[in-house]
């Protein structure tokens, strides 16, 4: 892992029970301002498409947003479905991007995996590999600013971002074959198995270069901070539900038998799950030790499922004040 770090994450989910969708985008960029000023290390926006609620399709443009309302956090998208996009396109967006944000960016590209995603690109599903090892060998090489032929096209972009590539581009997966992929591209690594991080450094070993950034899907995926978790349960739980199912019925399209959120069909079985959690200030720097050693971070989604503003904000208060101020130390020592 590479540290330390509290993150807050925003999917942008609106489903019709929850805020208004233009309230949720408002307040989005006044929270990545306020965790900004907190000390929060990291701010993220995800991609999907062709969802009912509204998902954030277009990561990018979100995160220009934030680039323009934040000076210190590192700006993650987490992750982009490369074989939806063109990877000149992405590369554009990279490095236009960095400069934005003063060389805060980073981006996780993932291969995607839910059918009707890849059927309004157009795209086959069986192609994803393939498209992503010529997709990530394209980022790169373009991102180091060279000029070269891919797949029948001259390929040269300016301006090139203030960062390297290999501290921008990570890539996600869940097989052995992703670690691998990483490590070939020279590309930091995010997997959906922590036990894919021995794949990815002994292959790095093994082509003599340095492992890049390494994440792990942190849990719990998100904390709501609140003096009364019982009260915010009954709050924050439908929202909850909500993301739990969606992602479960997006994993069934594919037939994923493993996903994590498969069952979690209410608030009791979440609770339970540890998936989300709603911890007192107290319980968060109680956890906060453990959760770190063993993800490396603390993370937060105050507008889960289109939770209202207004819950979101007692809890980014709470971590401002209750929260940050203890776990110094600990963020310190990263």
């Amino acid at each position: 892992m590479n540290g330390n770090e509290v993150s807050v994450m925003f999917d942008m989910r609106a489903p019709a029970f929850g805020a208004p969708i233009t309230k949720l985008y408002d307040a989005m960029l006044e929270m990545s301002a306020f965790a900004d000023e907190i000390g929060v290390s990291r701010i993220g926006v995800m991609e999907h498409h062709g969802s009912e609620d509204g998902y954030l399709p277009a990561p990018f443009v979100l995160a220009g947003g934030v680039a323009a309302r934040t000076k210190r956090a590192r700006i993650s998208i987490t992750a982009v479905i490369l074989p939806l996009h063109d990877p000149v396109k992405v590369a554009e967006q990279i490095a236009v991007l960095d400069i934005m944000s003063g060389g805060r960016l980073e981006v996780v590209l993932a291969a995607g995996y839910v059918p009707s995603e890849f059927q309004m690109f157009n795209v086959s599903l069986k192609h994803r590999g393939r498209l992503m090892d010529e997709g990530t060998d394209i980022i790169m090489r373009a991102l180091r600013g060279e000029r070269f032929a891919a797949g029948g096209r001259e390929i040269f972009i300016r301006p090139l971002p203030l960062q390297q590539p290999e501290d921008i581009v990570i890539l996600g997966g869940g097989v052995e074959a992703s670690a691998r992929r990483a490590a070939r591209a020279g590309a930091g690594f995010s997997p959906l198995r922590a036990d894919l991080f021995a794949v990815y450094d002994a292959e790095c070993a093994k082509l003599g270069k340095p492992p890049g950034r390494k994440y792990s899907s942190g849990l719990p995926l998100s904390i709501h901070i609140t003096e009364d978790p019982d009260r915010a349960w009954a709050q924050v739980g439908p929202h909850a539900v909500h993301v739990c199912k969606a992602y479960a019925d997006w994993a069934a399209q594919e037939d994923v038998s493993n996903s994590p959120f498969a069952g979690l069909d209410n608030e009791a079985i979440i609770r339970a799950s540890g998936l989300f959690v709603c911890w007192t200030p107290d319980e968060v720097v109680a956890n906060a030790p453990a959760v770190l050693a063993n993800f490396g971070g603390l993370n937060f989604m105050p507008l889960l499922g289109g939770l209202a503003p207004e819950l979101g904000w007692e809890s980014l208060e709470l971590l401002k004040a209750k929260v940050m101020p203890r776990l110094t130390p600990l963020l310190a020592g990263s």
